[in-house]
């Protein structure tokens, strides 16, 4: 089955107005500004990890209790009165949180990952470091230390800007006054902004996570935020995310692809490879639409456009052929689906579908991938006579490179003169970290990749 690429207009037209909800495609591309790379031993290519293919699942609109749907349809409608004609008093105030429990722990039973966004003020209802009207302050605490306890393990967590309807201004902390198209997080604010204004709208969001426990390495953006400053947007998060947290591999969902574009991730504005404070972000790429229950919980998706009952059709075979990460796009609203849960159930069909047909995924979170990719890109490799010799600016887990090699007895990883044997298997589906595989004449790999130099022993020599 052939997928479709949305361009903006078949967003609007489609979906009612997709700015609020999915990362629009920019005309020019998404392609920013990669900064160095480092030399690299062409015999030597570096595949997924443990040579399999990386699924995952992004969760939009999600916050602790409040319904974004509810809250945020009269503020778009206040906007765009012709296009937003739901019904949002019919629709439930509160997603509760026995329904994040019930998710989560089904989540994890099936080793699921993804990205979950809390939305910090969302709607501008009330601060989740603070109060939440409507919700009791011990319901607010029960329900952030769920999001800590069960979802933050396998998930990582974003915020999506302040509010994901009114631009806040961060010196008072007030939506302002104006309400226009260009006064929405959704829209036009973000219009020439720089990198720095950018980065402080970020921080302040970033902050609020912060003062609640939940760390974070990346940001979702809202709809159309950023979508005409895009070098702008990817500074911003590489330098909003070091700031609060720390982050060692910033990285952002702002686009998704349903066609035949690669949705590899891109590694952007890598610097400093060489020193002690290597940098770079991570842009993000989606490889399906809300094909679950909409992002106000009204339209119902379907499991087929993921992968069909035979596992041949749908978008999700396509990716994983191509071997790129299969990330999945979807609206917390849709899923919950006012109760009935319609996404959750598309969603879950769509995971044993993807669990029968295929023995070659593993579940990452974003974090992980950002991080696995900068490692695949930024590391450089050289060959030095028995020695494949690796000088990474950051470590990453399961660490995979093949190459064409026919008579190997032994390998051995060393770092700082320490040498530990590998693990010889005859199984891919065996293959993980400290093992390798010789399959006719390609070898392949896996190791814990550390930060810094090390490099990997063959006997006999490796052959050029």
């Amino acid at each position: 089955m052939k997928s479709k690429k949305f361009s903006r207009r078949e967003f609007i037209k489609t979906a009612g107005l997709a700015a609020p909800v999915f990362g629009l495609i920019n005309q020019s591309g998404i392609a920013q500004e990669p900064g160095q790379r480092p030399g690299r031993a062409p015999a030597v290519k570096v595949i997924n990890p443990q040579n399999r293919v990386p699924v995952s699942l992004i969760i939009d609109d999600s916050t602790c209790l409040v319904n974004m749907a509810h809250f945020g349809i009269p503020q778009f409608a206040e906007i765009f009165p012709d296009r937003y004609k739901q019904n949002w008093k019919a629709l439930p105030r509160e997603i509760p949180d026995t329904f994040v429990r019930k998710f989560g722990e089904w989540c994890h039973e099936q080793g699921v990952k993804g990205k979950y966004s809390i939305v910090p003020y969302p709607a501008c209802v009330g601060w989740l470091d603070r109060v939440l009207p409507g919700w009791s302050k011990k319901e607010l605490e029960d329900s952030l230390e769920l999001v800590r306890t069960l979802i933050l393990p396998n998930w990582d967590i974003h915020p999506e800007m302040i509010s994901h309807t009114r631009i806040i201004d961060t010196k008072t902390g007030r939506p302002f006054a104006a309400a226009n198209e260009y006064f929405m997080e959704n829209w036009r604010w973000t219009d020439g902004k720089s990198v720095d204004e950018l980065a402080d709208y970020m921080r302040y969001a970033l902050q609020i996570l912060k003062n609640v426990g939940l760390p974070c390495e990346g940001i979702t953006t809202p709809g159309g935020f950023g979508n005409r400053v895009l070098p702008e947007l990817a500074q911003a998060t590489l330098q909003s995310c070091r700031d609060v947290f720390g982050a060692e591999i910033p990285h952002y969902f702002r686009h998704l692809f349903t066609d035949e574009t690669s949705v590899a991730p891109r590694v952007e504005y890598a610097s400093g490879l060489d020193s002690t404070d290597p940098r770079c972000v991570v842009s993000i790429i989606g490889c399906t639409g809300d094909w679950f229950g909409g992002w106000d919980g009204l339209e119902k998706g379907s499991v087929d456009k993921l992968i069909t009952a035979d596992g041949q059709g749908g978008h999700l075979p396509e990716i994983i052929h191509r071997g790129e990460p299969a990330i999945m796009v979807c609206h917390w609203p849709g899923i919950y689906f006012n109760g009935d849960e319609v996404g959750f159930n598309i969603f879950k069909e769509a995971v044993k579908r993807l669990h029968a047909h295929y023995h070659n995924l593993i579940w990452m979170k974003l974090s992980e991938i950002s991080r696995y990719w900068a490692a695949k890109e930024l590391t450089q490799i050289t060959i030095q006579q028995d020695k494949i010799r690796l000088n990474a600016p950051f470590a990453a887990p399961r660490f995979t490179i093949e190459m064409s090699q026919k008579n190997v007895k032994k390998i051995s990883f060393i770092q700082k003169s320490t040498a530990k044997p590998l693990v010889r298997v005859e199984n891919p589906q065996d293959l993980n970290a400290d093992h390798w595989i010789l399959q006719k004449d390609r070898l392949q790999i896996c190791f814990n990749l550390p930060k810094g130099a090390s490099e990997l022993k063959l006997l006999p020599e490796i052959l050029k």
